[in-house]
């Protein structure tokens, strides 16, 4: 005989299992992408929740690495979008792109703060222990 009914029934259903999770992984990545990134509306649209999404990020490199990919899709759609409204002169979009790349060029906001007044400082000689 070459194994018992047992063990193979236990080897088929570790190979469905394992099958379940990774078509579950793949849907993620799919509806990761469809919702630029938002965990919260993939694991929804799968029907897992996040804890899930959190588990296979932290057990499995691919697929943490394939969020990751959908996350830089994501910002590069972001970005991609703000140019169109630089483009078309959004003044906010514009201010906040200077505000974001241009600070080398001097696009910063400072603030000044002015103390006027003294600051009192008081030495510790010795401290009492009970």
């Amino acid at each position: 005989m070459a194994g018992s009914p047992i063990v193979k029934t236990e080897e088929t259903a570790q190979g469905r299992k394992s099958l379940k999770v990774q078509q579950t992984k793949k849907a993620l990545i799919e509806a990761m992408q469809k919702n630029l990134g938002v965990v919260s509306a993939a694991c929804q649209a799968v029907g897992v929740d996040r804890s899930t999404f959190y588990l296979y990020s932290k057990t499995d490199p691919e697929f943490a690495q394939s969020v990751k990919d959908v996350e830089e899709y994501a910002l590069d759609f972001v970005e991609s979008q703000a140019y169109k409204q630089i483009k078309e002169g959004n003044t906010s979009m514009i201010i906040f792109y200077l505000k974001t790349k241009g600070k080398r060029r001097g696009y910063i906001e400072r603030q000044e703060v002015e103390h006027s007044g003294g600051i009192a400082v008081e030495q510790i000689t010795g401290m009492e222990v009970k």
